[in-house]
């Protein structure tokens, strides 16, 4: 099936998604699986860890959180990380099996909550069979056609020039032109969409070609329309990718950058900047919005735990479809580095259950305060999600932002300087969360203080 030349490719009617809130995760460093085994096929033939009962461990956390979907990281067999998949029908022996995983997805939804898995469809590892077969059998391989591959004067024994993602040699590319990657891809996402997943995050989306999305959604959707998918696109022109490639939504990184940098760097001309932005993208999707995942530095190490709150507020007052990076709502800490192994900070192993508030530092305590007012709002006030959001007022330290429709309003009011300040609230009523003090259409805030306030 493809679209119409020229028109947007078609969506389904995954209109719940919009409005979720969830919780992601990284399963393998979540479990304390070895991301780096020494023989990396060796332990693709080891016994079945059965692991994933850990993260259901958490499942209550989620939903005391107030959050309602699990947007999971790679759960498929592979030889490391997880993004170097060997086999898209079978979960990784580290992580459980198909009965485990189809255990976590009946306890979620047991509690209300959705679950997305991630399907990295633009690259295998390059240990999956059907590559090893192109390696021994050239040309004439039955699984050639999945890959782009230079044959010139390749002669047998000779090591295959294929296309490989990023530079990465251990991931190669599958060539979106050939109908058999699509069969592929339809398969594997029907297969776990038939054992109740709710969609797919569709990692690295940014390097595949709209038109192969257009022509593998619509089959999927013809048997599964209420399927969400959110494309991982962290450059180009995302209203054009959504209107050719039909999909859902993507991963606004544009808006994560603009929120940490400015707090970070105490420069909220930044954060308007890209809310300006943001709130354009409307017009086409409403993006995926988050202030941290696998992939980035902990935004309490990037702008000190003290200032979480802030980001949080901002994340869950302006418009699109948020989540939560798991251990960002207690202030876990992590930096990403550029060498091997340096997603292992961000990518930490979880505590077999969820500390109690007790037991966690006030800086902590305060982010999870925080984290649970702001989403009990943000349930509450469900036109948030595609709400647009004005500045009130703006200069390098202090923000105020409202965020509006004809239901009513939502006043955030930022504080970055060492200094108290007091800031216009415009028609806002009460304090929802914060410690702004609200005054005859001012709220007062003390040095780095900030505050959600409510029309």
């Amino acid at each position: 099936m493809t679209t119409n030349e020229g028109g947007p490719a078609p969506r389904g009617d995954a209109s719940w998604a919009a409005g979720a809130l969830w919780w992601h995760v990284y399963p393998l460093g979540f479990v304390g699986a070895e991301i780096r085994p020494a023989d990396p096929d060796a332990h693709l033939a080891r016994p079945v860890e059965h692991r994933l009962g850990h993260l259901e461990a958490w499942l209550d956390h989620v939903v005391g959180l107030g959050l309602d979907g699990l947007l999971l990281g790679p759960v498929f067999a592979s030889q490391t990380h997880g993004y170097d998949t060997v086999d898209h029908l079978r979960v990784d022996p580290r992580l459980g099996d198909e009965a485990d995983l189809v255990h976590l997805v009946g306890a979620a939804h047991a509690r209300g909550v959705r679950v997305v898995l991630d399907g990295v469809f633009n690259h295998v590892g390059r240990g999956h069979p059907a590559f090893r077969l192109v390696e021994e059998q050239g040309p004439a391989a039955p699984t050639a056609g999945l890959f782009r591959v230079d044959w010139t004067g390749w002669a047998a024994g000779q090591p295959v020039r294929v296309d490989v993602f990023e530079g990465h040699g251990a991931l190669v590319a599958l060539d979106h032109d050939s109908p058999a990657v699509a069969d592929l891809v339809v398969e594997a996402m029907c297969h776990w969409l038939e054992r109740g997943v709710d969609g797919w995050r569709l990692d690295a989306a940014y390097a595949v070609p709209p038109a192969f999305w257009a022509r593998v959604l619509p089959r999927v959707r013809a048997r599964f329309p209420h399927a969400w998918f959110l494309g991982e696109v962290i450059h180009g022109d995302a209203q054009a990718i959504v209107r050719a490639s039909g999909i859902d939504t993507l991963t606004q990184y544009e808006l994560w950058q603009g929120i940490w940098h400015a707090i970070a760097d105490r420069n909220l001309y930044e954060l308007a900047h890209a809310i300006g932005r943001h709130d354009d993208l409307l017009e086409t999707f409403v993006p995926q919005t988050f202030v941290g995942n696998h992939d980035v530095t902990r935004i309490a190490s990037a702008v000190g735990p003290e200032r979480v709150p802030h980001a949080l507020a901002v994340l869950l007052t302006v418009a699109g479809t948020p989540s939560l990076y798991a251990g960002d709502e207690l202030a876990w800490t992590g930096v990403k580095e550029e060498r091997e192994g340096g997603d292992d900070a961000v990518r930490p192993t979880f505590p077999a259950l969820p500390p109690s508030p007790d037991e966690l530092d006030p800086a902590a305590r305060r982010v999870l305060d925080a984290t649970r007012a702001l989403v009990a709002m943000r349930r509450r006030l469900p036109w948030l999600t595609t709400a647009r959001t004005d500045v009130l007022h703006l200069d390098n330290r202090a923000l105020v932002l409202r965020t509006g429709t004809g239901f009513g309003a939502v006043v955030t009011a930022l504080n970055l300087d060492d200094a108290p300040v007091s800031l216009p609230a415009a028609d806002a009523r009460t304090t929802v969360a914060g410690d702004g003090r609200l005054d005859a259409g001012t709220v007062h805030l003390p040095a780095g203080g900030w505050a959600v306030l409510e029309a």
